[in-house]
């Protein structure tokens, strides 16, 4: 079965793959990548009509190669990709719409750990709306480190690692944790020492999620 991972950084890449390939092996997943996306994102500020058309133009690339689900990595994106979901016969998922649930399911203090700043209004919104719709109460307080992000960009992982471990402890207390993009699962060792409660991440939820969708057990 043919996956389609659309993606809009670099970074976002690895992790999603690894997560397929302890979750889900059997699928076949193949990759869409426009950087100008997340480039143009954090220059404008806002996610405008051309990035949605934009978004929507790549689900329709991805549903034309034999594609049976799509799964969007990036973050920043999320009203652009209701709306192509909205207009594709395909299962469409966000990338942490999984995550979300996960923690709504730890309980009603949630924290977030983010780098890329022009993500988080969105993905807050995101989180209140998906509660609401779940009749819970819960709240959503985010840290961000935009200097992880430059970190990584720049292929200093492990720096990008340290600097969300080291900024895990301002979260304390909360009932989860989540790490708000694909591409920060990859410091959850060096969050976890740091927080007593889970820590939640979004490629391993988006698999299964997706898996589910198209009638795969996640023991499948």
């Amino acid at each position: 079965m043919r996956i389609a991972l659309i993606h809009a950084v670099t970074v976002a890449m690895a992790p999603v793959h690894e997560a397929f390939t302890k979750l889900w092996p059997e699928a076949e997943c193949t990759d869409l990548l426009d950087t100008a996306l997340a480039v143009d994102r954090e220059r404008d500020g806002e996610l405008t009509a051309a990035m949605t058309r934009r978004i929507g133009v790549l689900a329709g690339y991805a549903a034309g190669t034999g594609a049976a689900g799509i799964l969007f990595t990036c973050s920043a994106f999320g009203e652009a990709i209701e709306a192509a979901a909205k207009a594709s016969a395909l299962p469409i998922l966000k990338p942490n719409e999984a995550m979300f649930d996960a923690a709504l399911e730890a309980g009603q203090r949630i924290g977030m750990l983010a780098t890329f700043l022009p993500s988080v209004a969105g993905m807050e919104e995101e989180f209140r709306a998906l509660a609401k719709a779940r009749g819970s109460q819960a709240t959503i307080e985010t840290v961000c480190i935009e200097d992880a992000m430059r970190a990584l960009k720049g292929g200093d992982g492990a720096t990008h690692d340290r600097l969300l471990g080291e900024a895990a402890p301002r979260l304390a207390g909360c009932d989860a944790v989540v790490l708000a993009h694909f591409s920060t699962a990859r410091a959850e060792a060096a969050v976890k020492p740091a927080l007593n409660c889970p820590v939640l991440t979004a490629p391993g939820a988006a698999v299964t999620r997706l898996k589910s969708v198209l009638g795969h057990s996640p023991a499948a």
